[in-house]
């Protein structure tokens, strides 16, 4: 974005203050000082008199800027202006009174490639004249419109008087190309090495508009077209510079008849009236052969984007590597026909097609088509009729949008595991109210019953069943991202020192494990017990597959810093940033292409029935996701996996002296094993089940509870009764949800402690619940847990004076 300011417009009217002021000050003392040697009172006058008009005028002009602000510079938010001429799609330009340009954005300059002045800018034909024309036309009328030949088609330009005091113009051009990502290509490369290339071939070579004016030119278009230097070229009709004898030959007029002639080929880059066109001039020794010529195959060889001649019996000949490239061509057995790129379904469309333009003169076409190699992938093969390249009667274009395809494979795949999630997350958080009401049963059962009891294993053996149905809904809640997580700053290679003990156990005699760690790593911010069971699991799966195969194997773990090369490789998907990578690789037989894109969905598994869940993958996917980081997934069949995980690097401060206070009387405070209490506590939680458990549990620790169905319930409740030492509820109610409840209880009795209870991850109920003197309790949980939180809720009400004293 290019910003003018009119602060030279301020500093020149400041000046000029100063200037009338000093001016005024030097009459004065010339006054004085002729009366004073040649003692003329009429001369001395007029001086005086010169002084008092300029030491009026200025103070006039500033009581004028006192009075009603500026009147020459007035004040814009440029800011503003920059953000909304970006938001638009076409081209923006402001200029003053004085026809200067104060202000334009992107899409001007990519427009005009630069920042010229409107009206001068570059234009076909008299393009510029109209415009000037218009532009007086706005100043007049206020608003002014015209239709300009541009360098990649018509501009449809609209002109406005705009400002608070109606004292500017705003310039708006809209391009009406169909791409014009494409010409803009061809314009620089033209310009440079691909037109200097084409003149090495003897291809002269031009970017037209659809009326035939110049955009771009290679120089050697440019020095046989007009040889002498003031003879421009670029903007003026190319056909101005071509002549035709009387047998249809085509010469350049500077060079007279005796020239050889020359062989032209239009190729149009859209099927589209208003689309520029590639125009290339060859030599043509007389009689003209049947084949292309070397000029015409170094044309093709050299253009960026793929192109391919076919003759009129629709077999291939000649194809530029762009164009082998995007149909994954093999070399060593080149297709024969168009129709032999594509899915079964496709050839006769292709092959019609190509009969239709080798026998008519139709421009140009596109025609979805899914190639052999890549059949769920559709894409764009356009197809045109070629005249005057000999044997050849249709020419192909194909683009190469293998990147394109595989970003919008990420695309799909993220939203789809998003949507996923999002059902995982909500059938975990049913389950954990369940869950919650099981495990509380089998704790206050247990407590009836000694170890000696015939039902003391059952009930243990329940409790243990439902913890491992606790684990998979905490793994559904991971891959949801709804998990509650415990960040701190740390260092990947503390997180991998933790586990190394434990893996080397996990991987046997048989699999060695090599730890690599980089240099200056920068930290990251995440929950480190998290981090260990994403270690863990990646690594449990990389033995798996190479013991499937073998009795070996090697497994490496290396943490390392990332170049930003690397994070752009990686495509749109990450954003551009510092990150430190966490790299799992194995030696094993690699993951199949058709198995790479599911790896990560919950309940998807290669392995055999009752020897995984399918949520190890899913698990670790969340885990990083919920840290904000990235994972990818790159395999080869029969050359083992690579994990790589990047979290982006923690730029804040370490945690400060009263926070690691904090956190170590928190967990001293968990060593305790005091969890008896009194007091009353609130407790509501819509759940019949759950709220059962949690009342009977708090009251076996001598607490009071007043119990309610929900937030309703539990303001009627509290009509006439003193303020409860602390409010446990659910956070998801109807009607009255838990922090509407702890609102409305706080009018009631300010700073009243509030414990949530919630199956959903504390990260995510904190952004959306703007209390203060809150604390959260996740759901499933034990009796023990229960008694725990709160305890320390109310150990923490009871220090909180103390701590203000």
């Amino acid at each position: 974005m290019r910003l003018a300011t009119i602060e030279g417009k301020r500093r020149w009217l400041d000046s000029g203050v100063a200037a009338l002021a000093i001016a005024g000050i030097a009459g004065l003392a010339a006054a004085a000082l002729i009366l004073w040697l040649v003692g003329d009172a009429t001369v001395a006058g007029g001086f005086l008199a010169a002084a008092l008009v300029l030491g009026g005028a200025g103070a006039a002009i500033v009581r004028m800027r006192r009075a009603g602000g500026e009147p020459v510079s007035i004040s814009y938010d440029w800011e503003l202006l920059r953000v909304m001429a970006e938001s638009s799609p076409d081209g923006i330009a402001i200029t003053d009174r004085g026809g200067r340009l104060v202000c334009a954005n992107d899409n001007y300059e990519q427009l005009f490639a630069g920042f010229p002045t409107p009206p001068s800018l570059p234009l076909a034909g008299d393009g510029a004249g109209e415009l000037e024309v218009a532009g007086r036309t706005a100043w007049r009328d206020g608003q002014a419109r015209v239709t300009l030949k541009g360098n990649v088609g018509a501009i449809e330009a609209t002109i406005t008087r705009a400002g608070q005091q109606q004292d500017v113009l705003v310039w708006r051009f809209a391009g009406r190309t169909v791409s014009p990502g494409l010409p803009a290509r061809l314009m620089e490369a033209l310009d440079g090495l691909l037109g200097a290339q084409l003149g090495a071939a003897g291809v002269m070579a031009a970017l037209i508009t659809a009326e035939g004016y110049v955009i771009s030119a290679n120089a050697v278009l440019k020095l046989r077209a007009a040889p002498s230097a003031d003879q421009p070229v670029i903007g003026e009709d190319l056909a101005r510079f071509l002549v035709e004898d009387k047998a249809g030959m085509v010469r350049f007029g500077s060079e007279g008849a005796a020239a050889n002639p020359l062989r032209l080929v239009q190729i149009p880059l859209a099927d589209d009236p208003e689309a520029p066109i590639l125009v290339a001039l060859v030599d043509s020794e007389p009689p003209i052969g049947g084949g292309s010529g070397d000029g015409i195959e170094a044309l093709l060889m050299l253009m960026p984007f793929g192109v391919a001649l076919v003759d009129r019996e629709g077999r291939f000949l000649q194809m530029n590597s762009a164009f082998a490239r995007a149909a994954n061509v093999d070399a060593a057995a080149p297709p024969i026909y168009p129709g032999d790129l594509v899915v079964r379904e496709d050839k006769s469309a292709v092959a019609d097609a190509v009969r239709r333009f080798a026998s008519t003169a139709a421009r140009s076409t596109d025609l979805a088509v899914r190639l052999k190699d890549h059949p769920d992938e559709p894409i764009a093969l356009s197809i045109a009729a070629a005249r005057g390249l000999g044997d050849a009667a249709v020419l192909l274009s194909l683009k190469d949008n293998g990147e394109e395809n595989r970003l919008k494979r990420e695309v799909a795949q993220a939203t789809k595991m998003q949507a996923v999630g999002q059902l995982a997350g909500g059938v975990a958080h049913d389950f954990n109210n369940i869950l919650t009401a099981i495990i509380g049963h089998c704790d206050l059962m247990l407590m009836r019953h000694s170890p000696g009891d015939s039902d003391y294993d059952d009930i243990l053996q329940i409790r243990n069943n439902s913890n491992r149905a606790a684990s998979l809904t905490r793994q559904l809640l991971a891959f949801s991202r709804q998990q509650t997580l415990r960040p701190q700053v740390l260092q990947l290679p503390d997180v991998v020192s933790e586990v190394s003990n434990l893996l080397r156990r996990l991987m046997g005699e048989t699999v060695t494990m090599e730890v690599k760690h980089g240099r200056d790593l920068g930290p990251v911010r995440a929950d480190p017990g998290q981090l260990e069971q994403v270690v863990v699991n990646l690594a449990v799966n990389a033995r798996d597959a190479m013991l499937s195969t073998g009795n070996s194997g090697k497994l490496t773990i290396q943490t390392r810093s990332v170049p930003i090369a690397e994070i752009r490789r990686r495509g749109d998907i990450i954003p551009t940033g510092d990150y430190t990578a966490l790299e799992i690789s194995d030696t094993g037989t690699g993951i199949p292409p058709e198995v790479l894109p599911k790896i990560f969905e919950p309940f998807f598994t290669t392995k055999e029935v009752g020897k995984g869940t399918g949520l190890g993958l899913s698990t670790v996917y969340g885990i990083v996701k919920q840290s904000g980081g990235f994972i990818f997934a790159d395999s080869r069949p029969g050359r083992g996996a690579t994990f790589t995980i990047y979290l982006p690097v923690h730029t804040a401060g370490v945690p400060d002296a009263v926070t690691v206070a904090a956190q170590a009387k928190q967990a001293a405070r968990h060593r305790s094993g005091d969890l008896w209490g009194s007091g009353t506590i609130l407790l509501v939680e819509d759940e019949d089940m759950v709220r059962a458990v949690a009342e009977r549990a708090l009251a076996r620790q001598g607490y009071t509870v007043l119990a309610a169905e929900n937030g309703e319930a539990a303001m009627e409740l509290m009509q006439g009764v003193d303020r409860p030492a602390l409010v446990i509820s659910d956070v998801m109610m109807p009607l009255m949800d838990g922090p509407t409840l702890a609102r409305q209880l706080r009018k009631i009795h300010a700073g009243i402690p509030i414990l949530f209870m919630s199956g959903y991850a504390e990260e995510q109920l904190r952004r959306s619940i703007d209390l203060d003197n809150v604390a959260f309790l996740p759901k499933p949980f034990s009796v023990q847990q229960l008694a725990e939180a709160t305890r320390d809720v109310l150990i923490a009400q009871e220090e909180a004076p103390r701590a203000d004293a």
